[in-house]
């Protein structure tokens, strides 16, 4: 392939019936125009100043040319926008609309921070600065929605999954998991959501080793999750719902301590529950038979494993599956449960509806939350902070798109329709003027979501 170099021109003939000639000379152009809304959604949490006051720059100050929360920002903005590397920055170092989000002259202002330098950065930070940092991502997450919602939420759902991240190369703490069937790590990702909202608000972001159980670590995040909720939504239930890998005598002991904790978690099957099953299961097949359709009955049951210290109910529903020629499938689901109502209505309106959360996941991986390529386990650990950090600036504007075409648009759309606009920026003394296109698509959304996150008509 040639190597084109930033100035040299691409030619076409045969369009318009005249020449057509591609010069990439334009020094006052990005094409990011839309990445401004970024920072706007970020004046609403602070997020990225507060994750910068965890850290302790031990550098020579003499020697600073980018503090540590523009190097935080210049990440966030890059990973919202499509640069998942710190090798991006070869490329959008003297990008216009990157270097005003950080603060400086977008045309005579300082190139953004180099390869190196931000791989030092990532390299830097330790254990405990971490911590600190991913409980200011819950908090400012968590009080950035009590505050929206005026202190006022009758229920606020935390719904805690593992996910895997797949490694490949000699990543600190990467272990091959049997469950996943590769070498990964395991991140656990905590989300809320506030009564019957249908997003789910990412506030908690773990990296853990590979060949962790799904449970490591639950309890903690919990526990910070729920005193920080009982902070900015004093009068809220919570409800904590979660996959069956969490099943665990101590995560039960800790749920059932908590004053007006409602849980919902998922177990698996063993001989003793599927024993209590039996006549659900019989019932189901009967129905099932006469309608030659997919069929589920609900019952429940009083349980307790070896390793619990009372019995709790457990929400039984036996489904037998009907596929086409093939024989029908008994499929056995238990859920442990404090709530009171329906064993249908808890399965159905309450543990059915954490589902989404896969979605959730989906596009923290569109943001490429699992590009942890550092060698060392921290540095990975805080590249899935920041990318979690850009995909909660992503909800802030996906939040300020309510009730437009794009109220529930992937954070990939959002960033393709709102985001990568092509800009001329044009700077003098007075005033900064980025210059978008008059045919853009989606103008109208674009201004309703900046006059949701605080722009003026001008």
């Amino acid at each position: 392939m040639a190597d084109f170099t930033s100035t040299q021109c691409l030619l076409f003939s045969d369009l318009c019936q005249r020449p057509v000639v591609l010069s990439f000379d334009q020094r006052q152009g990005s094409s990011d125009g839309g990445a401004v809304l970024l920072q706007a959604a970020n004046r609403r949490y602070g997020l990225i100043e507060s994750m910068a006051d965890c850290l302790h720059d031990r550098r020579q100050l003499g020697k600073v040319e980018h503090r540590l929360v523009e190097l935080i920002r210049q990440r966030v903005h890059g990973l919202a926008c499509g640069y998942p590397d710190a090798n991006d920055t070869a490329r959008l170092g003297a990008d216009p609309i990157h270097k005003m989000l950080l603060g400086r002259d977008p045309l005579t202002g300082r190139d953004l921070a180099s390869q190196p330098t931000l791989s030092r950065f990532e390299n830097t930070v330790g254990a405990q600065a971490l911590y600190r940092m991913g409980m200011k991502l819950a908090e400012r997450a968590i009080q950035r929605h009590g505050k929206r919602l005026g202190g006022h939420a009758r229920r606020v759902s935390i719904d805690l999954d593992p996910t895997d991240d797949t490694t490949h190369g000699a990543q600190q703490l990467s272990f091959f998991n049997t469950h996943y069937d590769n070498w990964c790590y395991l991140p656990m990702l905590g989300f809320v959501s506030f009564d019957d909202e249908p997003d789910q608000y990412l506030c908690a972001a773990v990296l853990r080793p590979g060949n962790v159980g799904a449970t490591s670590g639950a309890v903690g995040v919990l526990r910070r999750l729920i005193k920080l909720v009982r902070t900015s939504l004093p009068k809220a239930r919570i409800r904590v719902r979660l996959d069956g890998g969490f099943a665990s005598a101590a995560l039960f002991e800790f749920l059932d301590r908590e004053p007006g904790v409602e849980y919902v978690v998922a177990m698996g099957s063993n001989a003793v529950l599927k024993r209590k099953a039996e006549e659900a299961i019989v019932v189901a097949r009967i129905i099932s038979g006469l309608s030659d359709e997919t069929e589920h009955v609900y019952d429940e049951t009083l349980y307790a494993a070896h390793s619990w210290k009372r019995a709790r109910r457990v929400i039984i529903k036996a489904e037998v599956v009907q596929q086409g020629n093939k024989a029908p499938k008994d499929n056995l689901r238990f859920v442990v449960t404090n709530l009171k109502q329906s064993s249908q209505w808890i399965y159905e309106e309450v543990y059915c509806q954490r589902g989404v959360i896969e979605n959730r996941i989906k596009e923290l991986k569109a943001l490429e939350v699992d590009r942890t390529s550092c060698c060392s386990f921290w540095a990975n650990q805080l590249r899935v902070l920041m990318t979690a950090a850009a995909y909660v600036l992503m909800q802030e504007i996906r939040l300020a798109a309510a009730l437009t075409a794009m109220a529930r648009a992937q954070v990939w759309t959002l960033r393709e329709r709102l985001l990568k606009l092509g800009v001329r920026v044009v700077a003098s003394v007075r005033r900064i003027v980025l210059h978008l296109p008059e045919s853009l698509p989606f103008r109208d959304v674009f201004r309703q979501v900046a006059f949701a996150l605080g722009a003026a008509a001008g």
